[in-house]
C-alpha cells in the first residue's frame, strides 16, 4: 500500500506511521518529495482491509492507496514520476538517451583501451565490458576476472567513462564494487533471487537484463527483489527473448519498451546487440528502440571483432558505431530527446 502524508505532516507523525507500518509486518520505504512524504508499505496486504483503516486514521495521513500490482516498489502506482539513476556523472532516465558501449569481454589492455577511446570519441557516456563472463560452454573464454576489472579501471582513468560490468557470484561483489560504477545482472541470472537480493543490499546502481524466457511481469518481479532490499537505483534492459525464430540470435522484443515505460517508473534501456546477434541488425533496432521510448542503449563494440573471444559476430567496429551514433542523434531529436 501507499501512504500519502499531508503536506503539513510533522516529522513525528511520519515516524509514527513508519513504526505502525513495521508493527503490522510491512517493510517501509520512504520517498521524500518536495511537497509531501510518501511511504510505501510493502508486504502481503490481501485480506487485511483493517490494516489500511488502521493506518488511514493516523494523524498526518492524507490517504492510503492499495497497490494492485504484485511488483509494489517497481510500479507506477508506487511512484508516478520517472526514476533517474545516476552512474558516475551520467544520469539515466531523464531526457537524454544514454549510450553504453564496449566489448562483450575484456581480453587484453590494447583491446579495451583502444575500444574505450573509440566509443568515447563517438559519443558513448558509459563503458561496458565483461570481466566475469557466463558462457554456455564451460570450455569457452570466461573472462579475465580481477585483471579484467583493473583494465576497465585503467580505461576509465583514460576516458573518464564510468564502468558497468557483470556480477555472477555474490562472493565477487566486494572486488567488483571496488572497480565498477554499476553492477550488471545478466540474462542468465535474471531470476537468481539470491544474487538479486545480494546486489539489492549494495549501494551500487544495478543494470538488470531481461531473462531469455522471462515475461514482463516476471522481469518486474525480479527488479522488485532488488528494490525490496533497499537499492532503488535499478535500470531495466530489454535484450531479446527466446522464441521459435532462428533467423536471429534472439527475438528483440520492441514491444517491451513502451509496455515497461507504462508499468514502471524505472529507466528502460535496450541491447540490440544481444537482441539480434548480428552486427548488421544492431543499428536499425537501436534506432527503433530510441523511437519506442528507450532511455538508453547498450551496444557491443570491438576494435577487431573478427578475433573477439566472445560475441564478435554481433559487435560493431568503431566506424560502424560512429555511424550509428550520428543516426541515433537524429532519431532522438525527432522524438524530443537528445544524445
Amino acid at each position: 500500500m501507499i501512504i500519502v502524508m499531508k503536506s503539513d505532516a510533522t516529522k513525528e507523525e511520519v515516524e509514527k506511521v513508519i513504526s505502525t507500518v513495521k508493527e503490522l509486518g510491512y517493510k517501509a520505504h520512504i520517498i521524500e518529495g518536495v511537497l509531501r512524504t510518501v511511504i510505501g508499505a510493502v508486504g502481503d496486504e490481501r485480506g487485511k482491509p483493517h490494516h489500511l483503516e488502521a493506518i488511514g486514521i493516523l494523524s498526518g495521513v492524507e490517504k492510503v492507496v492499495p497497490i494492485l500490482q504484485p511488483y509494489k516498489l517497481a510500479s507506477r502506482e508506487f511512484k508516478s514520476e520517472n526514476t533517474v539513476v545516476k552512474v558516475g556523472n551520467v544520469e539515466i532516465g531523464d531526457n537524454k538517451v544514454v549510450v553504453m558501449a564496449g566489448p562483450c569481454s575484456v581480453e587484453n589492455e590494447e583491446q579495451i583501451i583502444e575500444t574505450s577511446k573509440a566509443v568515447k570519441e563517438a559519443g558513448a557516456t558509459v563503458l561496458r565490458g565483461g570481466a566475469y563472463k557466463p558462457r554456455t560452454s564451460p570450455y569457452s573464454f570466461q573472462g579475465l576476472g580481477e585483471e579484467g576489472l583493473r583494465l576497465l579501471a585503467q580505461a576509465r582513468k583514460i576516458t573518464g567513462l564510468p564502468i558497468v560490468t557483470e556480477i555472477l557470484d555474490p562472493h565477487d561483489l566486494d572486488v567488483i564494487a571496488e572497480y565498477s560504477d554499476m553492477l550488471q545482472i545478466g540474462a542468465r541470472n535474471a531470476q537468481n533471487y539470491a544474487l538479486l537480493r545480494y546486489v539489492g543490499r549494495s549501494n551500487k546502481p544495478v543494470l538488470l537484463k531481461r531473462g531469455m524466457s522471462t515475461t514482463i511481469n516476471e522481469f518486474l518481479m525480479a527488479a522488485e527483489y532488488i528494490l525490496s532490499e533497499g537499492n532503488h537505483n535499478v535500470v531495466l534492459c530489454e535484450r531479446g527473448i527466446r522464441t521459435f525464430e532462428t533467423a536471429t540470435r534472439n527475438t528483440f522484443d520492441l514491444n517491451a519498451i513502451p509496455v515497461l515505460k507504462e508499468k514502471t517508473h524505472l529507466p528502460v534501456i535496450a541491447d540490440p546487440s544481444h537482441g539480434t546477434g548480428y552486427w548488421q541488425y544492431v543499428t536499425p533496432m537501436a534506432l527503433a528502440a530510441i523511437a519506442a521510448g528507450a532511455d538508453g542503449l547498450m551496444i557491443e563494440v570491438h576494435y577487431k571483432p573478427e578475433i573477439a573471444q566472445s560475441d564478435g559476430g554481433q559487435s560493431l567496429k568503431p566506424s560502424k558505431f560512429t555511424a550509428l551514433m550520428e543516426r541515433a542523434k537524429l532519431v532522438a531529436k525527432a522524438v524530443g530527446r537528445q544524445i
